[in-house]
């Protein structure tokens, strides 16, 4: 029976949560309450647990102080999605509870589980009941009691999870939304399976597995490193650029058109890529026309995945881990230039595009079904060459993770305008007048984005009973201002429905947003369908390519 947690064991616990938490990826994300095909809370969850897994296989840890530390400052970075924030503040509590301590009996670590719960509540605006606050609030509620009667830790943890369990079940009970739905909370079931894979880990039922598992690599729970390697050569690289400003686009198409996994990070001298390709020597020559190149690493995984299968050490090159830490600890930052700056969430190269020429210094590549992490918020603010950056999340799911990089970002002062949707972000925007001053600035995007009313157009991902609606997995979907206005067979039927709902609002200005499944033609169609009822109103077609929505409309 174990008595104490130590800087191992709490490694151990951790990289077993992120394994269990993979294996239940589509689970948690199949209770997303809403029939739009926007259920990511697994997803979000696991891509934050990820970066503590990575960071804490990277080395050991003399006290748990020092790995409950690692793991708060990596979940905080990648934090996805409300979900993934909140978890990021509940293990920065038990972090600021446990610093200092060599090891933690239950005591101790019933109370860091607390101090994580008021960590979380004080962050959250309007803490709602029968999400993952309530389940993870009555569980270290249940931890501390069993704590103060001398349960010992591994009982702690039972009476943890016992309690989670019965809060995870009651949320349906608590939140009407979910009880329409019959399903529990996604978040919260998240936390229980983080919960319980901690608790088997700490009484040696459950091992965290020698290789890393990713998140893209689960499937049904099961996970063979070989099953999903479709490009051989993991290459990684660095190159110093020719000029500042040379155009690294054309570069990008091509290693998208010869590998996947693509990711390329830059400033004003170098580039870092990372791709996975059955070329990676014709690869590194055509970087080389964009610069010249300075170190690489290429790793056969498919070596690797059958050096891991047989149970061997798979051989690695770590010629680049030194220059990677310089470049995490070491991110760049923009001087500043002006004043005032903007950073906009947004996807689909209309909307990016948009936000460019409205004035956006940086737009990150993000919003439904795929939430930017803090760290990827972070870097474009500190990318922003001004004294004062203004974020845009345009996603009510990306507010948290825009807050948590505004707090992280030292080297400017970040004020977060919290844009619901894109349309509320291009209507900030147009206000965000760089000559006035801060205060009246805040105020006149805030009530911009108020005065916007958003419509979304797409489809149903499954079959559902929701608030009402009989919707059938295919139709088409309309929400106006993030409720449900009705499941449709037909699109012209739909906007009829549109059109009549725009008509409390008397509307002055209606801008229709096509994304990248829709033709201009058709878009210009629909919106001369939506606005028909209109005829003094200002009608505006925009070519947004943006994915999972056929139409985001604007109505002022």
């Amino acid at each position: 029976m174990r008595d104490m947690i130590n800087a191992a064991a709490f490694k151990e616990c951790m990289l077993c949560a992120y394994a269990a938490l993979q294996a239940n990826v589509q689970t948690i994300n199949d209770l997303n309450v809403f029939p739009v095909p926007d259920g990511d809370t697994g997803t979000n969850m696991g891509l934050t647990m990820e970066r503590a897994a990575v960071e804490l296989r990277k080395k050991d840890f003399d006290t748990i102080a020092a790995a409950s530390d690692c793991v708060a400052s990596a979940l905080l970075r990648a934090a996805r999605g409300n979900s993934g924030v909140i978890l990021s503040l509940l293990f920065r509590g038990i972090s600021r509870k446990l610093k200092g301590l060599h090891e933690a009996d239950a005591k101790s670590f019933a109370a860091a589980m607390q101090e994580g719960v008021e960590a979380a509540y004080k962050a959250v605006m309007k803490p709602a009941e029968g999400t993952i606050l309530t389940v993870s609030r009555l569980a270290s509620a249940a931890a501390a009691e069993a704590a103060a009667k001398d349960a010992g830790l591994e009982k702690t943890f039972e009476a943890a999870v016992a309690a989670g369990d019965a809060a995870l079940a009651d949320t349906i009970n608590l939140n009407p939304v979910l009880k329409k739905a019959g399903v529990v909370d996604a978040g919260g079931m998240g936390y229980m399976v983080i919960l319980k894979a901690m608790f088997d880990s700490l009484r040696g039922t459950f091992v965290a597995p020698d290789v890393q598992i990713r998140i893209e690599e689960v499937i049904d729970g099961g996970y063979d490193p070989r099953e999903n390697i479709t490009f051989a050569f993991d290459t990684v690289y660095i190159v110093r650029k020719k000029t500042p400003d040379v155009d690294l686009e054309p570069l990008r198409a091509y290693l998208g058109s010869v590998g996947d996994s693509l990711v390329i990070n830059d400033d004003d001298e170098i580039f870092k890529v990372h791709v996975h390709t059955d070329i990676p020597g014709e690869v590194l020559t055509e970087s080389q026309k964009y610069g010249t190149l300075e170190l690489a690493k290429i790793e056969n995984m498919v070596i690797q995945a059958d050096q891991q299968a047989e149970g061997k050490k798979a051989i690695s090159t770590d010629d680049l881990d030194e220059i990677e830490k310089q470049m995490e600890a070491e991110p760049a930052v923009a001087k500043p230039e002006k004043q005032f700056g903007a950073v906009v969430v947004a996807a689909g190269d209309g909307m990016q595009q948009l936000f460019r020429e409205l004035g956006a210094d940086q737009v990150v590549t993000g919003g439904q079904t795929m939430n930017p992490s803090t760290d990827d918020i972070l870097r474009e603010i500190n990318l922003t060459p001004a004294e004062t950056v203004f974020v845009l999340p345009n996603n009510k799911n990306i507010i948290m993770a825009a807050e948590a990089a505004a707090e992280l970002c030292k080297d400017k002062r970040v004020i977060v305008i919290p844009t619901k949707t894109v349309p509320q972000g291009i209507s900030a925007l147009l206000n965000f007048n760089i000559d006035e001053n801060e205060e009246p600035l805040v105020e006149a995007m805030k009530e911009a984005a108020a005065n916007v009313h958003t419509a979304m157009v797409t489809y149903a991902a499954r079959d559902s009973d929701f608030d009402g609606h009989q919707i059938h997995a295919g139709e088409y979907l309309a929400l106006l201002d993030g409720a449900l206005l009705g499941s449709y067979s037909s699109e012209k039927t739909l906007l009829k429905e549109l059109s009549w709902a725009f008509d409390e609002f008397d509307p002055e200005f209606i801008t229709v947003y096509y994304g990248q499944d829709v033709d201009e033609y058709d878009a210009k169609e629909a919106a001369e369908a939506i606005a028909g009822n209109f005829p003094e109103a200002e009608l505006s077609v925009v070519d947004g390519g943006q994915p999972v929505y056929y139409y985001m409309i604007s109505v002022e």
